[in-house]
Formats: structure tokens, C-alpha cells, sequence
């Protein structure tokens, strides 16, 4: 066990020296200057962001995150008790649909306003 440690730590000691070395560096104009996407800034940086788009990126990781529990749902068919398993998943499934209904009749969806 001590081996596959030392080998462990060794190889990523000598993996991240070499990261630093073995990269070029060139450094232009371009390159250093603080934007890289080819056009120079307008305005200030330190405008709030709305506040939809952070509702977006919720409910996008909360489907996301629906996905990831859900999809062991058909090998629950598998299982001692699979109808504890389906009962979880479909409240799970009511819940998320639930709130989804009243984040849209609350009009937080809505990107005019």
C-alpha cells in the first residue's frame, strides 16, 4: 500500500513540475492586455448582473440535478422493493413540476417585464 502512495505522490509531484517548465510562453500585446476576445471594453466592468440570468442557472443545475437522481429509476425494477423507489422518484418528480408551475404563473420565467 505505502508503494502505490509514494508512486501515487511521486508521478503527480513530477507531472506538476513539469507543467510549469515545459509550457512556451510568448507574451504579446494581445495576450497581456486584460480582454483576450479582440475588442477593446466598453464600460464599466462592475455592472450587476439581472438576476434572471442567475435564475436560469438555477433551474437549469436544479434539472440537471433531477436527471442525475432519477436515472437509476429504471433499474429500481431490480430491487427487493422497487415501488419505494419509484414512490421516491415520483416525488421528486411532482415536486420539481410543482415548483416549476409557480415559478411560471409568478412570471419569474417571463424575460420581459
Amino acid at each position: 500500500m505505502i508503494f502505490y502512495v509514494l508512486t501515487a505522490f511521486t508521478l503527480s509531484i513530477i507531472l506538476a513540475a513539469v507543467s510549469f517548465w515545459l509550457p512556451i510562453m510568448n507574451p504579446d500585446t494581445e495576450k497581456l492586455s486584460p480582454y483576450e476576445c479582440g475588442f477593446d471594453p466598453l464600460g464599466s466592468a462592475r455592472l450587476p448582473y439581472s438576476m434572471r440570468f442567475f435564475l436560469v442557472a438555477i433551474l437549469f443545475l436544479l434539472f440537471d440535478l433531477e436527471i442525475a437522481l432519477l436515472l437509476p429509476s429504471p433499474w429500481a425494477t431490480q430491487l427487493f422493493s422497487p415501488m419505494f423507489t419509484i414512490f421516491w422518484a415520483l416525488i421528486i418528480l411532482i415536486l420539481l413540476t410543482l415548483g416549476l408551475i409557480y415559478e411560471w404563473l409568478q412570471g419569474g420565467l417571463e424575460w420581459a417585464e
